[in-house]
């Protein structure tokens, strides 16, 4: 199965829909006065839909099995024609049409099953995804053109003792989202330097500034006690999100100091020294995160 690990929870809906065609109108005059032998055709076919959407991940390969936190099956009839639509929705990492696919066929098989010894022409048409939402496909889409500054915060890199891996890995993650890199620096744990650093990023008009490093529990990790003075609004609901997907993963996140915050139109986001522990804090926000600056850009008109 595809690695969904990195990904984050969302809301995700999806509907789906059966076509199935009888011979005659004899069929669909016992459907609607319950007399086809084998029973209620669309109470047995809900139930039978909900089974196979539970059951989606164990019949098929590289399904995730997920939560289902809403099931819906609505059956209309038009001339010869019954139409299935299957509704679903769940908070997962990943998509729900393939489930909601699968419960649509399920019960249009079981609508087949229940009709065939009272009409030998029934017939299966269409399968089909008729919406899905939740997830990437659903993602604010960007108007405002970012720039970004990467500091790097540490007394061994500054010095040249260990090579830079995690602002070097936060470049590539951001250049991945299309976000423009202004300046990469390193600088020693040291709060005067790196305050010095911020201002300079304020006055260039840096859309990003983030700072990798310092923000942890040894002497040495000034990062936060550095920029938090600076900050003129505090952004909680990200300092969280990055702890909690970071905890999620990993207990040692909940010993992050990380902070985060604008300071004009600039958003500064301060990140752990670890290559895994800064790309997870910014898969924690970003994409969505960017949304801020399309914020920001319209409170100037």
């Amino acid at each position: 199965m595809v690695d969904i690990t990195d990904k984050k929870n969302t809301l995700r809906f999806a509907s789906a829909e059966a076509i199935i065609i009888v011979s005659n109108k004899q069929t669909i005059r016992a459907i609607q006065k319950k007399i086809v032998p084998k029973g209620d055709v669309f109470e047995v076919s809900r139930a039978a839909g909900l089974l196979g959407v539970k059951k989606t991940s164990e019949l098929l390969p590289d399904c995730h099995p997920l939560p289902i936190e809403f099931a819906d099956f609505e059956f209309k009839i038009e001339g010869l024609k019954i139409s299935i639509c299957c509704r679903l929705k769940t908070i997962y990492k990943t998509g729900i049409e393939v489930e909601a696919m699968h419960g649509a066929s399920i019960a249009a098989l079981n609508i087949y099953d229940m009709l065939k010894p009272i009409d030998n022409g029934v017939e299966i048409r269409t399968i089909r995804l008729l919406t899905k939402k939740g997830g990437k496909g659903d993602r604010h889409s960007l108007i405002a053109k970012i720039n970004c500054s990467v500091i790097v915060c540490s007394d061994t890199v500054s010095k040249g003792l260990k090579e830079d891996s995690a602002g070097i890995k936060v470049i590539e993650t951001l250049e991945n989202w299309d976000i423009k890199i202004e300046n990469y620096e390193i600088v020693s744990d040291d709060i005067e330097k790196i305050q010095s650093l911020l201002k300079k990023q304020i006055k260039e008009k840096i859309s990003l500034i983030i700072f990798v490093g310092g923000t942890g529990l040894s002497p040495r990790d000034q990062t936060p006690e550095a920029v938090t003075p600076f900050l003129e609004r505090r952004i909680p609901g990200i300092e969280e999100a990055i702890r909690k997907y970071g905890q999620d993963r990993t207990p040692y996140a909940a010993l992050s100091r990380s902070v985060v915050g604008m300071i004009g139109n600039s958003l500064v986001l301060t990140l752990p020294g670890s290559t895994k522990g800064a790309i997870q804090s910014l898969n924690a926000i970003f994409p969505e995160a960017f949304h801020i600056f399309d914020i920001v850009k319209g409170s100037q008109h």
